[in-house]
C-alpha cells in the first residue's frame, strides 16, 4: 500500500510542477487540472453499461512489405476484418481497441529510415477507419508511429480516438519513454517529456494529461508501460476508463494501475506469427476498477475479447482517489529525475539518428551520471 501511495503522490507532485511551468496557451492561474473537492468534470452518460472489445492481431512491418503503400493497405484490410468481427459477433461494441502499431508494425533502422514507415493523423487510414466506426456506431482506438508537419523529423507515438460519427475526437501523445534500461539501445521516439516546453506552449498544460469526456465515460489512451505515476495523474484528471496500447507489456502493471487508481482499463497487445519465435505477444486483457480480470486472451493468437463496464453504477458517488500527498511530498520535492525535460528539443539536423545515438545523448544529459554539472 505504501508503494501505491508513493507512486500516486509522485504523480500529484508532477502535476504541481507541470502547472508551475505552463506555457503561453495556458497562463498561470487559468488552468484547473484537479478539483479541490474530489469531484471531476463529466458529460451525461448515454447508457448505463458500455461494451469494450479488445483486438489483438499481427500487422505487417512496413519495412518488410513490398512497398509502404502495399503494407499499409494490407494492415488496414486486417483492421477492417477485425472491426467487422467485433461488430457482428458478441455484444454490440461501444469501444474497439487495437494495439500500438496495427497499421505500421514496428520498424528498425535510422531516424530517416523509420520516418518512411509512419502515417499522418488525420490521413487516408483514419478516414477509412472513421467510416467503419460510423457504420458500427462505435469508438475505434489504436496506436501508431506517426509524423506531424508541426514537428518535423520527429517520430511520434500517437493514439487517435475515432468517434461514433467517424471523426477524430482526440489524439493522445505518449507521455514518456522508459529510458536508460542498461542496454545502450534507446528508442528515439519523441514523447511529451522530450519536448515538454514547446508541447505545453503549443497545446496547453491540460494536454499533458488530457481526458476525453464521452457519453460512455471519461477516457484516456496511453502507450506508457510500468509507470504508475502516469496513471495516477490521469486518475486525478478524472479518467474512468484507461485504454492502453502495447508492443509487449506486464500484466501486473495493468492490474496495479486499474486497482490502485480505481479505474477500469483495457490493454491491447500485438501478436507475432508463430514462425517468428518472438515471445510476449497476445495476452490482451480488460480489467476492473479493483484490479480484477474481466476478460483475457491467454494466447498469442489473433482474436478479440469483450467485457461490459457498468459505467453508471461505477460513476455514482465516485470521487478522485485519496492519495497521501502531504505525507510524502517532502520526499518527492527533493527527488531529481535522471533525464531532464526537453531532451529532444533540438535542431532537426541534431536529432539522434540511431538508437545508439539516442543512448549517448541521454547519457550526456543524465543528472545522475553528471551530478556536478546539472
Amino acid at each position: 500500500m505504501r508503494k501505491v501511495a508513493m507512486a500516486a503522490v509522485a504523480a500529484m507532485v508532477c502535476m504541481t510542477a507541470l502547472a508551475a511551468e505552463r506555457g503561453a496557451n495556458s497562463k498561470p492561474g487559468k488552468a484547473q487540472l484537479v478539483r479541490s473537492d474530489g469531484t471531476y468534470p463529466v458529460v451525461p452518460l448515454a447508457k448505463d453499461v458500455v461494451v469494450v472489445k479488445v483486438v489483438q492481431n499481427t500487422p505487417v512491418n512496413l519495412q518488410q512489405a513490398p512497398t509502404v503503400q502495399e503494407g499499409l493497405a494490407k494492415n488496414l484490410e486486417r483492421m477492417e476484418h477485425w472491426i467487422n468481427e467485433a461488430c457482428t459477433k458478441g455484444k454490440k461494441p461501444d469501444f474497439i481497441v487495437f494495439n500500438e502499431f496495427p497499421l505500421t508494425g514496428y520498424s528498425a533502422g535510422t531516424r530517416d529510415e523509420k520516418l518512411k514507415f509512419t502515417i499522418q493523423i488525420p490521413g487516408p487510414e483514419t478516414k477509412r477507419l472513421g467510416e467503419l466506426a460510423k457504420s458500427c456506431d462505435t469508438y475505434i482506438i489504436f496506436g501508431s508511429y506517426a509524423t506531424d508537419p508541426a514537428w518535423p523529423k520527429h517520430i511520434l507515438s500517437l493514439n487517435p480516438v475515432i468517434g461514433r460519427d467517424g471523426t477524430i475526437k482526440k489524439v493522445f501523445w505518449k507521455s514518456r519513454n522508459a529510458v536508460r534500461l542498461g542496454r545502450g539501445d534507446e528508442v528515439p521516439t519523441t514523447a511529451i517529456e522530450n519536448v515538454y516546453d514547446k508541447y505545453v506552449a503549443k497545446y496547453g498544460i491540460e494536454e499533458v494529461f488530457p481526458v476525453l469526456q464521452t457519453e460512455y465515460g471519461n477516457i484516456a489512451v496511453s502507450t506508457v508501460q510500468g509507470d504508475q505515476f502516469i496513471f495516477a495523474a490521469f486518475a486525478m484528471r478524472g479518467v474512468e476508463i484507461m485504454f492502453r496500447t502495447a508492443t509487449l507489456f506486464s500484466k501486473l502493471d495493468v492490474l496495479a494501475a486499474a486497482g490502485n487508481n480505481n479505474m477500469y482499463s483495457a490493454m491491447s497487445n500485438i501478436t507475432f506469427p508463430p514462425e517468428s519465435g518472438q515471445r510476449g505477444g497476445g495476452n490482451s486483457l480488460i480489467v476492473g476498477n479493483r484490479g480484477q480480470v474481466l476478460a483475457e486472451d491467454p494466447t498469442n493468437n489473433e482474436s478479440f475479447i469483450e467485457a461490459e463496464i457498468p459505467i453508471a453504477a461505477f460513476r455514482k458517488g465516485r470521487t478522485l482517489p485519496r492519495y497521501a500527498l502531504e505525507v510524502v511530498k517532502p520526499v518527492f520535492d527533493q527527488y531529481k529525475t535522471d533525464i531532464p525535460l526537453n531532451s529532444l528539443d533540438l535542431p532537426q539536423d541534431k536529432l539522434p539518428q540511431t538508437n545508439k545515438a539516442m543512448s549517448d545523448l541521454l547519457e550526456s544529459l543524465s543528472r545522475w551520471l553528471h551530478p556536478a554539472s546539472k
